[in-house]
Formats: C-alpha cells, sequence, structure tokens
C-alpha cells in the first residue's frame, strides 16, 4: 500500500502567503494599475523633477554645521575617525558643542559628506543631487514596503494593494512638508534614517515570508545605518512587531523573531552612542535658555518654566499645528523659536480639541489593531515615529520643526492613500474595483497632487542660500526671536557688501529692526545684542552702538565677538584706552584658541599710538606701539609707525633705527625710504638722504 504524505499545515499556509498567483488585472483595464515598474518610475520622476531646482542651490542654514564650517568634514576621509568618535556637532562647536541642548550621536550622514568632500570638495550641487536621489529611492522603498504589507496576491481580483501603495507613494513624495529635509542638504540624517528603516522592515518582511537569514542580516545592516543616521530610527523597535501583527499571520513567536535582531542592533547602538558621548550628553537635559528651552517663561526679570498645564498646552497645540501643515502645508518656514509657537495652557480651546482629536485617534487605533485594520496601522505609525520628537517623552531644545514630520508623514499618506480607496468603494457600492471606479479619487489625487508639486517647487526656491531664506521666512516667523535674529545678521552681512553700497543705510536700518523685534521677545538674546551693535557701528553710530555690546557683555562677559567688536566701537569713537582694554581681555581670554584677538588687539595698540602721537602725547603713543611690538616684533607696519613718533620726539637715530628694520620685512615700502631719506637729512648726512630719495621715488 502506498504511503500517504503527510503535509504540514503552518508550511502550507506560509507557501500560500509567498506562492500564490500574481495579480492579474480583469480583461480590458489599464495596465499600468499593477505594474510596478511603470509605478517606480513614476514616483522617481516625481521626485526628481519637484527638486531639480535645488541644483543650483548653495548651502543654507545648518549645511554648514555639517559640512562647510564643519573641521573633520573638511578633512575628507581623514575626518571620520574623528566624526566616529565624538558628537556630530563637535566639528562644528569644538568645545563648544552644549550651545545646542541634548547629546547628538548621527555619524553616518556625516560620514557621507567627508567622501563627498574629499571626491568633489565645496561643490553643492553633488550634496544636492544625492539628497534627491535618496529622497526618490525613500519613496520607491516605501512603494514596495506596502506591497509586500498588503500582498496583493492575497486578493487578484482586487486593486487595493497597488492603489494604496502608489498614492501613499506619490503624496509621499510630493508633499511639501518634506522640502527642508531635502533642499537643505544637512536634512540627509531625514532622509536616510527613513530610508533605511523602511528598508529594514521590508527585508525582514522577505525574511520571514521567504525563511531566508541573509535578509535578516540586511534588515539588521539597514536599521544599523539608520541609527546611526539619527536616534529617531529606533521608534522602529515598535513599529515593526506592530506591522507583523497587522499584515501578516504570523504567530507572536515568529513576531517576537522578526523583532530580535532590530533589538540587538539598537542595545548595539545605545552602547556606542554612550561610549562616545555618555550619559550626560543625552538629549532632554534641561537648561535655562530660551534657544535651548522654549519652555520658559520671564517672571519679576527672569526665566522661569513654564508650569505643568503651560508646558503641556503649548506641545499639544504644536501637534496640532503638525497635522495642520499635513492637510494644508501653509505657510512653511525653518523656524518655529521661541515665540513663534504662543504660551498655550491646556485649558485653551484650540488645546482642548486638539487633545480630544489625539485621544480619539489613539482610542480608534487600539480598537482598530485589535481588528488589524490598516488605517489603525497608519495612526500607530504616525503617533509612534511622532512621540521622540513630541516634547512630550523628553525635550528636545526647540518647540516643533517641518523636517520632524519627514518619518510620521508616512503614516498621513497611508492614511490618506487609503481613504480615497474607501471613497471609491463608497461612490460604487463595490467591494473589487476597476478602474472606472477609482476615476473620482484620482481626480482628486491629481488635483492634490499638482498642488502639492506647485507648493514644493516655490518653497525650494526659498532655500536658495541663507540671504533668501532668512530674508523670506522672517515674514512666516514674525514671532521668532532666532528668525528675526537671522533676519537682522543677513540684513548686516548684506549691507556691507561692496555692491550693495547704495543700498547699504536702508539695509543697515531693515536690520535694527528686526533684531529691535528679536530682543523684544528675548531680552537675554546675546547675539542679537552684539548684530545691533555692528550694525550701529557700520552706520558709525558708536553712541547707540557701544551700549548694545555692553547688554551683550553683560550677559556673557567671556563673549569674544562682543569683547573684539566693543573694542572697534571704542576706536571709532575714539575712546581708545577703552578699546586697549576689551581688546587685551578678548586676547588674555581667547588668545591660544582664537588668533583674531592677537590681530585685533595689535591693531588697536598701532592705532592708539597714532591717534595720541597725533595729539602731541608722544610718551604714550610710544608706549603703546612698543606694547604691540611686544605682541608682534616683526609687524612692519607697527615699526613704521614707531618710527615716525621718534622722529616727531626728535630720537632721530632710534626713527631711522626702526625704519631700516621694518625694510628687512617690506623691503619695497616706498614711504619707508622717504622717510629713512628726510631723517638722514635731519642727522646731515645728505648722500644717505639722496639714496634714499632715489629709492622712494623708484
Amino acid at each position: 500500500m502506498a504511503k500517504q504524505s503527510r503535509k504540514n499545515p503552518k508550511k502550507q499556509q506560509r507557501k500560500r502567503e509567498t506562492t500564490s498567483p500574481k495579480f492579474s488585472i480583469p480583461a480590458g483595464q489599464p495596465a499600468f494599475l499593477t505594474d510596478s515598474k511603470m509605478h517606480v518610475l513614476i514616483i522617481a520622476l516625481l521626485g526628481f523633477l519637484l527638486y531639480a531646482n535645488t541644483l543650483t542651490h548653495d548651502f543654507t542654514l545648518d549645511d554648514a554645521i555639517v559640512i562647510t564650517d564643519n573641521m573633520f568634514t573638511k578633512k575628507g576621509v581623514a575626518g571620520i575617525p574623528d566624526i566616529l568618535s565624538k558628537d556630530t556637532f563637535f566639528g562644528f562647536f569644538k568645545d563648544q558643542k552644549n550651545l545646542v541642548a541634548g547629546g547628538r550621536y548621527r555619524p553616518f550622514t556625516l560620514v557621507m559628506f567627508a567622501f563627498e568632500y574629499q571626491l568633489f570638495g565645496q561643490t553643492p550641487f553633488i550634496y544636492h543631487l544625492i539628497n534627491i536621489l535618496l529622497y526618490c529611492l525613500t519613496g520607491i522603498v516605501l512603494y514596495f514596503l506596502l506591497l509586500k504589507l498588503l500582498n496583493p496576491q492575497k486578493n487578484p481580483a482586487n486593486l487595493y494593494a497597488y492603489f494604496v501603495a502608489f498614492v501613499a507613494a506619490l503624496l509621499y513624495v510630493a508633499h511639501p512638508i518634506h522640502t527642508e529635509a531635502v533642499a537643505n542638504i544637512k536634512g540627509r540624517d531625514e532622509i536616510m534614517t527613513l530610508l533605511c528603516s523602511l528598508g529594514a522592515l521590508y527585508y525582514s518582511l522577505r525574511a520571514y515570508y521567504e525563511k531566508a537569514n541573509k535578509w535578516t542580516i540586511v534588515a539588521a545592516v539597514l536599521f544599523f545605518i539608520g541609527l546611526m543616521s539619527k536616534e529617531n530610527a529606533i521608534t522602529f523597535l515598535a513599529v515593526v512587531p506592530l506591522a507583523f501583527y497587522v499584515f501578516t499571520n504570523a504567530k507572536m513567536g515568529d513576531i517576537i523573531k522578526q523583532t530580535i535582531p532590530f533589538v540587538g542592533v539598537a542595545i548595539l547602538f545605545l552602547i556606542i552612542r554612550t561610549a562616545v558621548i555618555g550619559l550626560g550628553g543625552s538629549v532632554g537635559t534641561e537648561v535655562k535658555e530660551l534657544m535651548n528651552n522654549p519652555y520658559l517663561k520671564i517672571v519679576d526679570g527672569k526665566y522661569v518654566a513654564y508650569s505643568v498645564s503651560e508646558r503641556l498646552g503649548t506641545i499639544f497645540y504644536t501637534l496640532g499645528k503638525y497635522i495642520q501643515l499635513l492637510v494644508f502645508p501653509h505657510p512653511l518656514t525653518n523656524d518655529y523659536y521661541p515665540r513663534q509657537i504662543a504660551m498655550y495652557s491646556l485649558g485653551s480651546w484650540q488645546v482642548v480639541l486638539i487633545v480630544l482629536g489625539y485621544l480619539a485617534a489613539a482610542g480608534y487605533a487600539i480598537w482598530g489593531l485589535l481588528k488589524k485594520q490598516h488605517i489603525a496601522f497608519g495612526i500607530a505609525f504616525y503617533i509612534i515615529t511622532l512621540s521622540i520628537v513630541s516634547n512630550i517623552v523628553f525635550p528636545i531644545g526647540t518647540n516643533m520643526s517641518e523636517r520632524f514630520m519627514f518619518m510620521p508623514s508616512v503614516g498621513f499618506c497611508f492614511i490618506v492613500a487609503i481613504l480615497l480607496y474607501k471613497l471609491a468603494q463608497l461612490i460604487s457600492k463595490k467591494e473589487n474595483l476597476n478602474f472606472n471606479d477609482i476615476k473620482i479619487p484620482l481626480g482628486i489625487l491629481g488635483v492634490v497632487l499638482l498642488l502639492f508639486a506647485g507648493k514644493t517647487i516655490t518653497r525650494n526656491f526659498v532655500w536658495q542660500d541663507n540671504k533668501t531664506l532668512f530674508l523670506t521666512d522672517v515674514h512666516a516667523s514674525t514671532n521668532s526671536a532666532k528668525a528675526l535674529n537671522a533676519a537682522g545678521g543677513e540684513s548686516v552681512t548684506q549691507a556691507i557688501k561692496p555692491e550693495n553700497s547704495a543700498n547699504k543705510e536702508k539695509m543697515l536700518r531693515d536690520g535694527i529692526g528686526y533684531l529691535d523685534k528679536a530682543i523684544k521677545i528675548h531680552p537675554t538674546y546675546k547675539n542679537a545684542y552684539l548684530l545691533l551693535g555692528n550694525a550701529h557701528t557700520y552706520l558709525e553710530e558708536y553712541d547707540k552702538a557701544i551700549p548694545r555690546f555692553e547688554q551683550a557683555l553683560r550677559i556673557d562677559p567671556k563673549y569674544k565677538d562682543a569683547l573684539l567688536n566693543m573694542g572697534v566701537a571704542c576706536r571709532g569713537a575714539e575712546k581708545y584706552d577703552d578699546a586697549i582694554k576689551y581688546h587685551k581681555k578678548a586676547y588674555e581670554l581667547h588668545g591660544t584658541k582664537f588668533p583674531v584677538t592677537k590681530k585685533t588687539l595689535l591693531e588697536t595698540y598701532r592705532f592708539a599710538g597714532e591717534f595720541f602721537g597725533k595729539k602731541g602725547q608722544l610718551d604714550k603713543s610710544i608706549n603703546l606701539l612698543l606694547e604691540a611690538l611686544k605682541l608682534a616684533p616683526n609687524d612692519a607696519p607697527t615699526m613704521r609707525t614707531l618710527g615716525t613718533a621718534y622722529g616727531i620726539r626728535q630720537e632721530t637715530q632710534k626713527a631711522i633705527d626702526i625704519f631700516e628694520k621694518s625694510l628687512k620685512i617690506e623691503p619695497n615700502h616706498a614711504p619707508t625710504f622717504k622717510n629713512l631719506s628726510i631723517a638722514y637729512g635731519v642727522l646731515g648726512n645728505q648722500a644717505k638722504a639722496a639714496e634714499y630719495a632715489q629709492k622712494a621715488n623708484q
């Protein structure tokens, strides 16, 4: 008797999940509805066209922190060991890395920038091109991941999987809220984090379906890169098991098995992060400076923390603001620093509505997840990935930022795609749809994509350079001290350029207007006081400049730039004793780290010596010039000024000695030959006088 074959039901179920017939579109329906290659091409083309106008842009905003002013990145490949062994901001802030709250260990994108700098130098085109290509790839990976989750083979007669995956990816790629992450090169960390996290989940699903350990390894590596790009990839520790629970038939043991590699990689990352920046560098350190802690208010002239109600009310208001920007992305800005987001309490009606909305969404998500509903997963994805940047779990140093939506917006786009499909089902009153049934949702999608595309392209132009960005966004962030400070500083920077000489005064006045508003919002904003002092100095309004620098120094007595610029203003006001005092202090405090302090003090001694010499105070003049030469014994301009002072004091031989010494340093300086001719003439040496006169004429 023939032996009957015994079949494993679980194995057969797994086989059905992975080897079911491919989706076949019903006869007469357009083939592109299920053509993955066509979908991928459209997603990539849309992403590239939307951001192509950034290819001619310069470096902007935080690009200086990670590229143009980062001492490690600018070393190229040689800087990689330092990038891997230090806080991400150390290469820019150096020992002052704690000027921004929290610690950051995100070396992977800096390593990418170091390689790019090694190969292409400081050419922004390449960096922008790579950002665009990676963004397009993110849209493609999102599409394939959603197809893998929705598994169109489960129902070959249904367009649902292809429709939702394609529409969600298109919405994601076109959404204007992503312009900050893509147009600003520094946003590479957001792109790489999401790209690798989505890729890790995709390959984890493949490992589960195909029983292939190689895909588990790929998933672990991708997740590690995501974490090394930015810490918020860690939220996928919750996303991954949820995805398996909702979209597969995996048992709890299988879900745990697929999640363990992610947990292991996260632990490894945290160990490395702690070893590099320590526990003290953790995000969430409480600070008492408004630009690093927006939840402060002024009481009796001092900053104190918000109450619990004020803090939570303001946080929930920003969470509502995120929803508004996802639905209606206007106006967009790079800056939500204090007080662009006003203070709200939990009793504010806006906050009450937002809290109720989030509670309803969370409640629906919990109920829906138990029933494995896809919309519930989209809500859960949004809330989970938003949590780490919400300020609820720990403070992140700012109210909100559009780039923080780069990951959560995946959940939003997924939900919208599902709702569009359900709309088609509602209109047609059919479960399984054909092309005719989805024409209305596709029409709505087309309109939304056109609006999104127009907003994205126009918003990209704002990111052209710092001048355009700062002077545009200040009109959106009218209550942000940081935005006003940036616009003021940029106005001052542009005003002193030779090509803007005709508009110099107007631009400086505009800058002063922005900066005055900044300090009204943030009365202890030392950089705003510094920039105000600079603006008044350029206008030669020294009586207004000096009090501004004094205010900056009251806030920070060791403020190098304020000490230096205060001295310059004092020079302009001919208060040379004060100028020397401030420049000497700057040199004593910062001379070993900042050579400019020595150069500035040297110049002040020389200018002071010249000033007092003209006033007839020759002893004081000569003493100051001798102090200058102690700093720089071979400074020819100081020697020449000292020689002139000796000559006026009729110490002719000393004048000759110092003039001749200066010629050894600058041998072709005609005025020095002329002075020597005069000096030798005074001594009666006509031959020497004639010799030097001839050299002066030559």
